[in-house]
């Protein structure tokens, strides 16, 4: 998965996953049975994610894929880059029709869950297990291949968000970086009535991953593993207590419901790159555009705070994995892909042409030395992230918008607190009951 070109493949995902599994419902569930034959030579298929620039990576993969080649003769890798918004039709099809399916596949991180339960990938839990490269992963990266204690594939890279925060505004003001969401909160209402043009933290009613942190760090959780399902927990104190932490920060003395309510995490990372934000809270993906954007040079990177002064807040864990299809003919060819492509050696050089953020931690302490401009990003990573429940309902819950609806109907003061995560939290049961 992929934020903003890649975090924000997230809604996409999940909005096509939605209808997949919808019409699911009504057609033969996928047969999921793996091939008798698991040949030693011949064609492997590969689909991967087609990129905005998609040439640097092109080249990693390559390189990758020349090496394996020559490692097992007789072996012929053919790669095609799938587009991203017609991955999800894309995928399911292949898991129906092992003709035309690929050995190996790229796929979001979210949606482990769902792809698992309609029978299309491997267990290949004894090869990760065996694998030297797997015991440097990050824990919440190994978890988002992890469903009912079993692996289905490798994270190939991670992203996650941090605290933009403009330093020409901080500093006319003399203001110190924010260290707890308490100061965070109180900073961006100083800031707008000191600059009444200027967001103080832009924030969006539709931006699910960056609300999130606020619930976490104030103890919540989204849901908890209870007899093979998951029971949610968003109604919960401490998920309370987070949940008004954000929704303070929408209203005339920061960012106004009117407009703010509806933005996503895009929008609120162009409001800062445009200079109508003095802070934001966006992703390592996010640089480019802050980059090409007019606060270019008048702008810093801390990890976003938690409640405790100094603490940072888990932020979510992000990016994309690669799977070996159960439908594989070449399951150990596969593999031996799978490690190639997603291995150490080739996420530094993802890294390095792609920006895109190794899962070993430590390949990613190697490349922050390189590119000090991304510590921030990994700091909060080491911190400590989270991730969305290991179901299949988690596609269903965030095509529905059942977060944002929540966070909107808050802001926009039609229900409170309590009574919006009640309701959020029904919502999220039955969607998980269904999904059992």
């Amino acid at each position: 998965m992929k934020l903003p070109a890649r975090i924000p493949r997230l809604a996409a995902t999940a909005a096509a996953l939605v209808s997949l599994l919808l019409a699911g419902a009504c057609a033969p569930q996928t047969s999921g049975t793996s091939p008798k034959k698991d040949e030693k030579s011949g064609t492997l298929r590969v689909w991967l994610f087609r990129e905005v620039n998609n040439t640097p990576k092109e080249r990693v993969v390559d390189a990758a894929v020349a090496a394996f080649e020559k490692r097992h003769a007789g072996t012929d890798v053919r790669v095609e880059y799938i587009p991203v918004d017609i991955r999800a039709q894309r995928i399911k099809a292949a898991f129906n029709d092992p003709a035309s399916a690929p050995d190996l596949v790229e796929y979001g991180n979210t949606d482990t869950a769902g792809y698992v339960k309609e029978g299309g990938l491997a267990d290949i839990g004894a090869e990760f297990a065996a694998w030297p490269d797997a015991k440097d992963t990050d824990p919440t990266a190994r978890a988002s291949v992890t469903v009912d204690g079993k692996v289905y594939g490798a994270p190939l890279f991670v992203g996650v968000r941090a605290l933009y925060y403009r330093t020409d505004v901080f500093r006319e003001l003399g203001l110190p970086v924010p260290r707890s969401q308490q100061e965070l909160i109180a900073t961006a209402k100083r800031i707008r009535q000191a600059k009444p043009g200027l967001y103080g933290i832009a924030v969006g009613g539709a931006y699910t991953y960056g609300a999130l942190p606020f619930i976490w760090a104030h103890g919540g959780e989204l849901a908890v593993a209870r007899g093979g399902s998951y029971t949610s927990a968003v109604d919960g104190e401490a998920a309370r207590r987070g949940i008004a932490a954000y929704t303070s920060l929408f209203g005339d003395d920061n960012c106004p419901a009117a407009t703010c309510a509806s933005m996503g995490g895009n929008a609120t990372v162009t409001a800062f790159a445009s200079g109508k934000a003095a802070m934001a809270i966006g992703g390592d993906f996010s640089r480019a555009a802050v980059e090409a954007g007019t606060v270019k040079g008048a702008y810093a990177v801390v990890p976003l705070p938690g409640v405790r002064p100094g603490s940072v807040a888990p932020a979510f864990a992000g990016g994309n994995n690669l799977g070996v299809l159960k439908s594989s003919s070449h399951r150990t060819l596969a593999v031996d892909l799978l490690k190639s492509l997603a291995g150490k050696a080739t996420q530094n050089e993802l890294f390095d042409a792609m920006g895109f953020l190794p899962t070993y931690t430590d390949v990613r302490a190697a490349a922050a030395k390189r590119q000090p401009a991304l510590q921030p990003f990994i700091d909060t990573l080491a911190a400590g992230t989270k991730f969305v429940p290991a179901s299949a309902a988690w596609g269903r819950l965030d095509a529905s918008l059942v977060l944002p609806t929540m966070f909107q109907e808050i802001v926009s003061g039609r229900k409170d607190v309590a009574t919006a995560a009640d309701d959020a939290a029904a919502k999220m049961n039955a969607a998980f009951a269904s999904a059992r």
